[in-house]
């Protein structure tokens, strides 16, 4: 079952609250509807789009929920992992400072910030003249403070500056 599923079969007020109270111990219909205050019928019909769905079970007489179906969900709908390097020790770096695509902070090793200015100096062509505000909008898809992206940068050799037109060295 996938997330959108489980969603799905969870949306219903009255599924919501039969699966809750079998989570939290009801074990017979009558149970769950003593404790959820609905009517004997429509804990019959939420049980019964529960069973379907495999969120709740039968051991005999005794219902149970199957809690382990929302990890599995979670694990179905989360992307497969594609490394940002191909040496571990660098993507492991890479991998706690950027989340989709952007990066969420700075390094304050110097050896980390240097692995992570290698990456995002990829973003350039080599050889090519970028003017200034050009430089900036490219980091800008990284960091909001492009600034001091583009000194780091700069300062690292990964970029040279000319009178203010940049190139990937």
């Amino acid at each position: 079952m996938n997330a959108d599923q489980l969603c799905g079969l969870l949306a219903e007020p009255s599924r919501l609250r039969t699966y809750s109270a079998v989570v939290l111990g009801a074990t017979t219909a009558d149970e769950v509807a003593g404790s959820t205050g609905l009517a004997q019928p429509v804990v019959v019909k939420a049980l019964q789009r529960l069973f379907k769905g495999g969120l709740v079970t039968a051991d005999g007489d005794r219902l149970q929920a199957d809690e382990a179906a929302f990890k599995d969900a979670v694990r179905g709908s989360r992307p497969e992992w594609v490394p940002l390097d191909p040496d571990p020790e660098r993507d492991a770096v890479l991998k706690s400072f950027i989340r989709d695509g952007r990066l969420t902070h700075f390094p304050t090793f110097p050896e980390k910030f240097r692995i992570v200015l290698e990456h995002l100096v990829a973003s350039f062509e080599p050889g090519r003249s970028y003017p200034e505000a050009e430089v900036n909008e490219v980091l800008n898809r990284w960091h909001p403070d492009h600034a001091a992206l583009r000194r780091g940068l700069v300062d690292a050799r990964l970029l040279s500056r000319t009178d203010s037109i940049y190139t990937r060295t």
